[in-house]
């Protein structure tokens, strides 16, 4: 009898966050993020629009210099979602279907997490500089492989 094999941790919660980014209200690139400690789901973010606002999906993109600023992304918004529901995230680890921009890898140092596991590189290539500095391990899961 052939055995199952059993998703990893990393994909597990790498397929919560592929979910998560499904409520992205921008369809200029959804993105889900997912914080975990200790095995556990701490809090969850898509990028969208700021609370009370028109989405992208129904009033257009907001753009300035090539990115659409009418969206908060995934990254920050599980981080304020933890913050509004009182729940630490120092030391945890925060699963993205892309990796961060400069600005949300900033908050993710700030925040206290240790690792970030992403699915796709997307554009800024200066987080690997700053994650080395400051002791952040990177980790991408290529979307669809397993990992040992």
């Amino acid at each position: 009898m052939e055995r199952r094999r059993r998703a990893s941790w990393d994909e597990y919660f790498m397929s919560i966050a592929r979910e998560v980014a499904s409520r992205s209200t921008c369809d200029r690139k959804h993105v889900g993020a997912v914080i975990v400690r200790d095995r556990m789901i701490l809090a969850t973010g898509y990028n969208g629009s700021i609370r009370g606002l028109s989405h992208c999906d129904d009033e257009g993109h907001l753009m300035e210099d090539g990115h659409c600023v009418r969206t908060v992304h995934a990254e920050a918004n599980a981080i304020v979602q933890a913050a509004r529901n009182g729940v630490r995230v120092d030391q945890g680890d925060i699963y993205i279907t892309a990796s961060p921009c400069f600005g949300c890898f900033k908050l993710i140092a700030n925040a206290g997490l240790r690792r970030v596991v992403y699915g796709e590189f997307y554009r800024d290539d200066r987080i690997y500089e700053l994650s080395e500095q400051l002791g952040i391990h990177l980790e991408h899961l290529k979307l669809g492989e397993p990992t040992p």
